[in-house]
């Protein structure tokens, strides 16, 4: 472990944009055999030739082809002003949310460019479904994606094949040329949305996470603010923590699978702090946390997933937060299907709120905060720790969101109209809105019930809506038996997202 202090300036920091760096030995081209992470000067290995990329082949044990890279473009720039942001840090993950990249800095014009690595036929192909979602992180600005603002994603499918010239390596007077797919689509465009006044300005916390497979690892600077400010290691660990406001925090990693030994840091305004995470214990010696999810009230054959998220970045008004890699049951990249009991294993040390049926599947925890189960739990899991949630989750189908927001944020232009399904046995319904940032925007807790009509719509009467601005609205139905209010359903935690233009 090391830590010190560098008074360097931000875009000194050493992040390097992967590149498709040619090889001194040419052996494979597209669809032949390579070694991954080869030594260009080792004849002896397998290499690609000049242009090509060594992939992975999808469902082999580590077997890798030649093939044509994948490059994602885009921009990066203010929200609200719409103007280009320099130095901010961009990852991609894939479907499972593992960083299948390095990270590239914004240059003066916003633009950004990423290596990303992709799973490959025999032949080399890229498989059409392949999707990626992005992270952004940049000084003074709230990380992508964050509170209500999800990751679009991004799919091969949009790509364009793009022609390079490359140089003469066999000396036959003809540019040995090159081809690579490019995804570069409006969700390659990442807008950033500035934090408040207060919490601009503060240090940066920069170092990696060394052992075996660091990427993906939630870095949190805890201690200070909440949420606490984090980044996400990348495919090679590095890590980069903006706005860690001045004071004594502890940097913590969370990744299923690795132990990470804390490192308190003294941060300064203004300055870049170095600090490399060392991984204490892997694997199954890691601790587990195990629990019930009781569906009710909900079409048959429903099922759920539950994830776990660090108390430190839980965003208490949006009730969510970062979910750190592999901390989600079923695995991620795998369809929910939790309809009882369930487990999630290989959980490092922490103290964690544990959601259920927090993702778009049709279901919501139940709101009626007087029953038991329907409160989010918190569990702290030692070192190896066996960990039961005291109670069941007691989940109930949600009311389904038709405008905005039903399936992807939307686009919104002057006081919107929020729609949702009528829930038939309801006495009214509660509808707020949030912004980006987790602050109450609007609340509406007297709207009446309906009758005769499949929807109900409730027109927004809050202050104007900031152009660049996201928000999320939630309705809740209530029953009202003689002033004893009993919450019955609501809407999804990740619907009903919009923005201003």
């Amino acid at each position: 472990m090391r830590t010190h202090v560098l008074a360097i300036p931000l875009l000194g920091l050493p992040l390097a944009l992967l590149s498709c760096a040619p090889k001194v030995v040419d052996v494979s081209e597209k669809g032949g055999a390579c070694d991954y992470g080869a030594d260009p000067s080792d004849d002896a290995s397998l290499h690609c030739a000049d242009g090509y990329s060594c992939e992975p082949i999808a469902g082999s044990d580590g077997a890798y082809v030649c093939a044509e890279p994948v490059i994602i473009r885009g921009h990066v720039f203010d929200a609200l002003l719409g103007v280009a942001l320099e130095g901010a840090l961009i990852t991609a993950l894939d479907r499972t949310s593992a960083p299948v990249s390095d990270v590239a800095a914004s240059d003066a014009d916003g633009f950004y460019e990423l290596h990303v690595t992709a799973f490959r036929d025999e032949d080399g192909e890229i498989a059409d479904d392949a999707i990626y979602t992005l992270q952004g992180f940049a000084a003074d600005y709230a990380p992508f994606p964050f509170g209500v603002r999800p990751a679009l994603p991004v799919s091969a499918a949009d790509g364009v094949v793009e022609t390079v010239p490359g140089d003469d390596l066999d000396g036959d007077g003809d540019p040995d040329d090159y081809n690579q797919l490019v995804i570069e689509t409006p969700t390659t465009d990442v807008a950033l949305i500035p934090l408040p006044a207060g919490e601009r300005g503060g240090g940066t916390i920069h170092g990696s996470v060394l052992g075996e497979l660091p990427a993906g690892t939630l870095v949190v600077a805890e201690g200070g603010a909440t949420p606490a400010p984090y980044g996400l290691a990348d495919r090679s660990g590095e890590f980069t923590i903006f706005n860690v406001q001045p004071g004594t925090v502890s940097v913590v990693g969370y990744r299923a699978g690795l132990e990470i030994a804390p490192v308190t840091v003294d941060v300064a305004p203004a300055m870049v702090h170095e600090v490399d995470l060392n991984v204490v214990a892997s694997g199954d010696a890691l601790g587990s946390v195990s629990g019930d999810a009781n569906i009710v009230n909900a079409p048959g054959g429903s099922v759920t997933s539950v994830v776990l998220v660090p108390t430190s970045v839980y965003n208490e008004p949006l009730e969510r937060g970062p979910v750190p890699f592999g901390l989600r049951t079923p695995d991620p990249g795998i369809a929910p299907n939790v309809s009882g009991a369930f487990t999630i294993d290989q959980v490092p040390a922490g103290t964690y709120k544990v959601l259920a049926a927090f993702e778009n599947d049709f279901l919501v925890r139940d709101p009626d905060t007087s029953i038991a189960g329907t409160q989010i739990q918190e569990v702290t899991v030692d070192s190896g720790g066996v960990i039961q949630v005291p109670e069941n989750f007691k989940i109930t189908e949600a009311l389904e969101v038709f405008s905005p927001g039903a399936e992807e944020p939307e686009a919104v232009s002057g006081a919107p109209e929020f729609v949702f399904a009528d829930d038939s046995s309801e006495d009214g319904y509660i509808v707020v809105v949030y912004d980006a940032l987790g602050e109450l925007v609007w609340e509406k807790d007297d709207v009446p019930g309906v009758s005769g009509s499949a929807t109900v719509t409730v027109p927004y009467e809050g202050p104007a809506l900031i152009p660049g601005m996201w928000y999320q609205f939630w309705a809740t139905s209530f029953r009202d038996k003689q002033g004893n209010v009993t919450r019955i359903s609501r809407t999804e935690d990740l619907r009903g997202v919009f923005y201003a233009q």
